[in-house]
């Protein structure tokens, strides 16, 4: 097929490199690249870099509202648009200028977590499975007719970044799939009676909570890591937390105690134990290895 490949982040590199193994991607569409770091250098989107590299056309068009864009977007007279974690809105003469219209991967197993942040809100939410679904893109927010799923088990030993990965290689495979089976598929229409919605995560989320319960807290940090990772600050230091289980130790609430070769942070209802954490400038360690040289007391 002839396709035009909608996409930003690391999540939606894998597909784009499937997609172009077995199909002609006549054009990229991403997000600007951005102003980044001390030296304010423009940042390009994994997904640009990599359609440069391979001599594919970028196109990054800050809206696709304007008529002039949806005219050189219906000018690539493309068979079908893959998108995927895209970041701009489609409007419908976008979602109309192909024949075969416009298909989503979504990080999540629809109607289940629609919005931006499935991955790390199902693992937050004490999910037990999560998944990919390819759907057909419409007017509303992840709402078109599903086409294929595919399921991942969430254990407590997930993390938001784990889970990532495992998405992103099933949403290569199953758009591929959805491809190759157009003909036999039957769309489904979501009950929206079973939608839950995954919102955007804040800055001031990443902050450590400790009015949460134990078991929360635990499934935020494995949740948001490694990124935007829950942090703390001590004597002046940012420490990110990038695993922890629920403590069978206790602590008062709001402290963070150093037990032995243990770092406890004191919650709602008992304790978490900190087993991985990243000191500002510094390596990811355990904690273990923190604790060699450095203390908390």
């Amino acid at each position: 097929m002839k396709i035009v490949f909608m996409g930003t982040p690391e999540f939606a590199l894998e597909a784009l490199k499937a997609l172009a193994n077995e199909h002609e991607i006549l054009a990229v569409y991403t997000k600007e690249p951005k102003v980044s770091g001390r030296g304010n250098k423009l940042v390009k989107t994994p997904v640009h870099l990599w359609a440069e590299e391979h001599d594919i056309e970028v196109r990054t068009p800050k809206t696709l509202r304007n008529e002039d864009e949806q005219r050189k977007f219906a000018a690539l007279k493309a068979d079908i648009a893959v998108v995927a974690a895209y970041g701009l809105i489609l409007p419908q003469p976008i979602l109309d200028a192909y024949p075969l219209g416009c298909i989503n991967i979504h990080a999540s197993l629809l109607p289940r977590w629609r919005g931006a942040a499935p991955i790390q809100r199902s693992i937050e939410a004490g999910d037990k499975v999560s998944g990919v679904t390819i759907m057909k893109v419409a007017a509303g927010l992840d709402t078109g007719d599903m086409l294929l799923k595919g399921e991942v088990e969430i254990t407590p030993d997930t993390t938001g970044g784990d889970l990532h990965d495992k998405l992103a290689t099933m949403g290569a495979d199953l758009v591929l799939k959805t491809l190759r089976e157009w003909q036999n598929i039957k769309p489904e229409v979501q009950d929206n009676a079973l939608s839950c919605y995954a919102a955007k995560i804040e800055k001031e989320e990443s902050l450590l909570d400790c009015n949460l319960s134990a078991e929360q807290l635990a499934r935020k940090i494995m949740a948001f890591s490694p990124y935007p990772a829950v942090y703390f600050e001590h004597n002046g230091e940012r420490f990110k937390i990038l695993r922890a289980v629920v403590a069978n130790e206790s602590a008062e609430k709001g402290k963070i105690i150093q037990q032995g070769k243990k770092l406890l942070v004191g919650c709602n209802n008992g304790a978490v134990e900190i087993t991985e954490i990243q000191r500002q400038g510094k390596r990811a360690m355990t904690v273990e290895e923190l604790l060699r040289g450095y203390s908390f007391n």
